[in-house]
């Protein structure tokens, strides 16, 4: 081997026997780095995690340019010796190998390079054979993440349950095709992901107006109102998001943004919208979403340090959702599917 060249494979950088989880270099929960996809098929890595710190098209408040940093931040978890969920006791990194693969390359004041790159970013994740976990940036980064997934597992294939307030189904912003609110409706337009392989859950408030909604319907997306959570509470609403997820498409990509939650448990973000979700609601459904159904991409946005509160409550709630993938993940490796699984004794139950 060359001077100066490295074998591939997942480089560790940090001594986790001996650091703090809030001191040495702040990879996602200490994981070991991949730079390639070559070290990524070396290390035979199930999950990457990655960051797309894009805040460029924000019209609310600003700062989710700095919400991969702020998720990846080290908490107490970082350092416990084991990662069981306590409702499941499955232990996500028991059965799977995770890494941090870094951040796309963001040009300032480009969006159409910025977008290609993280394009290439998410596909050398799937290329490498890993399945790619996407730090925001606000939620313009999901047309072309989840357009790199569709190159792989084809046009009309991959269907999104997407978790937001808003429907981000506007024709531009401001003449703006790469904005945060249009993500949805570049990707239906491109058929990357067509409109029924939608399913939209936590919408509310005062947009889209009735136009934007009439095109909604007629590409036949599957919206799911806070009214209607409201009528016939959350559990029966995910149910019928789950059974959609299973029937429109192949593979599923999953898109949190995090203002799907209420303001009270999320309020670090560009556009808060009272009267969502609670964090548990969300953390249940993205868990069960990954182990009933299954995933092959997916993306958390919108967190915006700023104006975030306490000890970066928003940024642990967007840490707690991967964590809740990598645990629904972990469950579907184990042959853990059934619906709404809870370990026995968690749920109360005792011989």
């Amino acid at each position: 081997m060359p001077s100066g060249e490295r074998q591939p494979g997942p480089i560790k950088v940090n001594r986790t026997d001996r650091e703090m989880a809030w001191s040495g270099i702040q990879t996602f929960l200490k994981l070991p780095v991949c730079l390639t996809p070559e070290d990524l098929r070396v290390g035979e890595v199930d999950v990457a995690i990655g960051g797309a710190p894009w805040d460029g098209t924000a019209t609310g408040f600003t700062g989710t340019s700095l919400g991969p940093s702020a998720i990846r931040q080290g908490d107490y978890i970082s350092s416990a010796p084991s990662l069981t969920h306590l409702d499941v006791r499955v232990d996500p990194l028991e059965h799977l190998t995770v890494c941090d693969y870094g951040d796309a390359d963001v040009l300032i004041g480009n969006p159409e390079g910025t977008y290609d790159n993280i394009r290439t970013f998410v596909g050398e994740i799937v290329q490498g054979g890993a399945i790619p976990i996407i730090m925001g940036g606000d939620h313009g980064i999901t047309w072309p993440s989840a357009t790199a997934v569709a190159d792989a597992y084809g046009y009309g294939k991959v269907g999104i349950v997407h978790f937001d307030a808003h429907a981000d189904t506007a024709p531009d912003m401001r003449g703006a095709l790469h904005g945060h609110g249009t993500p949805m409706r570049r990707l239906i337009e491109s058929g990357a992901v067509p409109g029924r392989n939608f399913v939209q859950v936590g919408l509310r408030g005062y947009l889209p107006q009735a136009p934007v909604l009439a095109w909604m319907e007629e590409q036949q997306m599957r919206s799911h109102y806070m009214a209607e959570i409201r009528r016939d509470g959350f559990a029966k609403v995910l149910e019928r998001a789950v059974d959609e997820a299973l029937d429109t498409a192949d593979h599923l990509y999953i898109s949190v943004d995090v203002d799907v939650a209420d303001p009270a448990y999320a309020p670090g973000t560009g556009t808060p919208e009272p009267g969502g979700l609670t964090s548990a609601e969300v953390l249940w459904a993205v868990r069960r979403l990954a182990a009933e159904v299954g995933m092959v991409g997916m993306d958390v946005v919108e967190v915006s340090p700023p104006y975030d509160l306490g000890p970066g409550l928003t940024a642990q709630f967007a840490r707690r959702i991967i964590l809740e993938a990598l645990t629904g993940t972990a469950m579907r490796r184990i042959g853990i599917t059934s619906p709404d699984y809870l370990h026995p004794r968690s749920a109360g139950i005792t011989a």
